[in-house]
């Protein structure tokens, strides 16, 4: 009996022995089969994204060859058509670069606590002038809502590009030519502003206000320290700038390329708004250092602040505009009426052509 049970016992442990060989074998290839699996899976996502990345650069390719048998096309058969795609085309692609620009900057306002005074000069610039852009486009997409009215648009920008389209889609013809039409607009309020200015020094019975006027008024450019002398009548009534008349200020608006026509309490918020930008944006400018600025800034800046640079050499905008910083870098908030009469008095009468003497 004893016996049996040690075979019995035997022959069990054999049969176990060989089971789990047998798991283990099983296992084995299981895992192996897997392994080879995944690696093939892997493979093949990897092989087909290659596949893919290959067709979207093939895809592209072919997108910028027929584009540019396309503009080739226009070129030879449809000049005047040409430029104007062409035109359209790079402003859209500005337009979208600002914009992610735009997207950078305000990011960085908010999750690096950066205000909008603290920006660098370039930044700040950019955010004011994209503002502006995006007010002015916003009564054409207004337009463009009503069905096919899109095409009563395109012939509304062919027409009328200075009133409706922004910078981006003007081409350099363009933007020279509206350039000296704005500053033409900005120019014929030089006298009726110094006029007024005139009348009030003889209200405030101020000499060195009188003086400055009638200096500017015989065609003479004023120095920096006689501007500077008369800085705290622009702090209080009635030169300040939320102090000055409503007539004042319809006058005063077009030296900043804002529009007189709208009610009181909006020209004197905007009026507002826009010289504290000004003075902010000259302080930015000041820590940058005018010699970092490209020609090009340069005569932009120039332009902001009141004078038109053709026909100006780098070194008399330059010479203009370091004038210019002198006086705003003097300035406090409450004296911001002054940066603003400052566009008359340091621009009516410098130079628009290079001076002989």
């Amino acid at each position: 009996m004893a016996l049996s049970c040690i075979r019995l016992f035997n022959q069990v442990s054999v049969i176990r022995l060989c089971s789990s060989r047998t798991n283990r074998t099983k296992h084995g290839v299981y895992f192996q089969d897997a392994s080879h699996q995944s690696r093939f899976y892997l493979s093949r996502n990897y092989s087909s994204s290659k596949v893919r990345q290959g067709i979207a650069r093939l895809v592209s390719s072919r997108l910028q060859w027929v584009n540019a048998k396309y503009e080739g096309f226009l070129k030879r058969r449809f000049p005047r058509f040409y430029l104007l795609h062409h035109t359209f085309a790079q402003g859209f692609k500005q337009l979208f670069q600002d914009a992610k620009d735009v997207r950078r900057i305000k990011a960085k306002m908010v999750y690096e606590g950066v205000t909008f005074q603290d920006l660098p000069y370039r930044e700040m610039e950019k955010l004011r002038q994209f503002r502006r852009d995006l007010i002015k486009a916003i009564p054409l997409m207004v337009i463009c809502i009503p069905p096919f009215a899109n095409y009563f648009v395109f012939v509304l920008m062919y027409f009328f590009p200075r009133q409706l389209l922004i910078p981006h889609f003007w081409n350099p013809k363009q933007k020279a030519e509206f350039q000296r039409v704005y500053h033409s607009f900005r120019v014929q309020h030089y006298r009726p502003v110094l006029k007024e200015l005139e009348i009030m020094s003889h209200q405030l019975k101020n000499v060195q206000l009188t003086n400055l006027c009638a200096k500017v008024q015989s065609g003479a450019n004023p120095k920096v320290s006689e501007i500077l002398a008369v800085k705290n009548l622009f702090s209080s009534a009635p030169l300040g700038i939320k102090m000055m008349s409503v007539d004042h200020m319809r006058r005063t608006s077009p030296l900043l390329f804002l529009t007189p026509r709208l009610p009181a309490f909006l020209i004197g918020r905007r009026l507002n708004s826009h010289a504290l930008e000004l003075l902010q944006l000259d302080r930015a400018l000041s820590r940058l250092g005018p010699h970092q600025l490209s020609d090009s800034e340069l005569r932009q800046a120039c332009y902001l602040r009141g004078i038109s640079s053709d026909g100006l050499g780098v070194h008399q905008c330059r010479e203009w505009l370091s004038q210019w910083l002198q006086v705003s870098s003097s300035l406090k908030e409450s004296e911001v009426s002054l940066l603003l009469h400052t566009v008359v008095f340091l621009s009516a009468n410098y130079p628009h052509v290079p001076s002989h003497h």
